[in-house]
């Protein structure tokens, strides 16, 4: 019940692409909220062309034929695979979490100067639970760093209201059924070696720490009104 809630309440601040079918009902890859060359130099054009147009991309794909074959009800939403991902095969799981991770990951990015500022609210929680911006900073590059393998790294607000940081395997994230730590997610990273090996090669601590450069706050902020006013 409450990955339901805590999509519904996200979608409702949230652009709605990772939503969208096509008339037949298969699910679309959505465009880039700005051109693949315009988060540079934190993220190169290659990196995001690749990430974007072929990483995702499939993801997609990979959902829509997992569906076709009969691994899922043809019509389901989106956020009803996620928030049921442990009740299907491992290709919706991966899949439909893949193209609502990416979905997030894009939405949640800008050009530098286009970044925004943290809310006045979102500054004082993130004081009060860290202790400061930049000890949730660092907190949040360990979490990144110390996910073996690949995933994810996440800023969620609980079902306390309370921020927390966690990370997920693979393509899993907080609102499936399946997450150790669920919540609303506010902010997350792609630590898959494909969102950073071209800029970064091995160096997931450069890349963490270099992409807060590109975090649209404006957008973060948003989605932390909207997880308290559930």
């Amino acid at each position: 019940m409450f990955q339901k809630i805590a999509i519904a309440t996200l979608l409702a601040s949230q652009p709605i692409s990772a939503l969208a079918q096509d008339a037949e009902g298969a699910f679309t890859l959505p465009d880039l909220p700005y051109a693949t060359d315009a988060l540079e130099s934190v993220i190169d054009a290659e990196t995001m062309e690749l990430h974007h147009g072929r990483h995702h991309q499939s993801y997609v794909d990979n959902l829509n034929n997992a569906i076709e074959a009969g691994d899922a009800p043809e019509g389901t939403a989106l956020e009803d695979l996620v928030a049921q991902a442990g009740t299907f095969t491992t290709a919706i799981r991966n899949n439909a979490g893949g193209h609502w991770n990416h979905t997030f990951f894009w939405e949640s990015m800008a050009p530098t100067d286009e970044t925004g500022e943290m809310s006045p609210e979102l500054t004082e929680a993130i004081d009060t639970v860290f202790g400061s911006q930049e000890a949730f900073r660092t907190a949040f590059q360990e979490a990144g760093t110390g996910q073996f393998g690949s995933g994810w790294v996440w800023l969620i607000v609980d079902d306390q209201d309370q921020l927390q940081i966690t990370a997920t395997p693979n393509q899993d994230n907080p609102l499936m059924d399946v997450a150790e730590q669920p919540g609303t997610p506010l902010l997350g990273n792609d630590v898959w070696e494909h969102a950073y090996y071209l800029n970064y090669s091995n160096r997931r601590a450069d890349y963490l720490e270099s992409w807060w450069d590109v975090v649209d706050w404006d957008v973060v902020s948003e989605r932390y009104q909207a997880a308290l006013a559930d």
